[in-house]
């Protein structure tokens, strides 16, 4: 299972997200900050679960390349 997570509140709306992982993220039009789709908020952080392993890359990606260090991506 990989479980993807981002602290939406600290998102600085950079785009590399979306850019090396486009299926989970994208960029809200209303405050220009980044979605981590079909997942779960609890106390600031928005958490996505998935038994597809073929996101965990792209994730994996768009952990590395977020400057604020957003973004967590791991299999379990």
């Amino acid at each position: 299972m990989v479980v993807v997570t981002l602290q939406r509140q600290k998102c600085i709306g950079c785009n590399y997200c979306v850019e090396m992982a486009p299926g989970q993220f994208q960029m809200s039009k209303k405050d220009g900050k980044s979605v981590l789709l079909n997942s779960n908020e609890k106390k600031g952080f928005f958490t996505l679960k998935s038994h597809d392993n073929s996101i965990f890359d792209p994730c994996l990606q768009a952990q590395k390349a977020c400057p604020v260090k957003i973004i967590t991506a791991k299999i379990l």
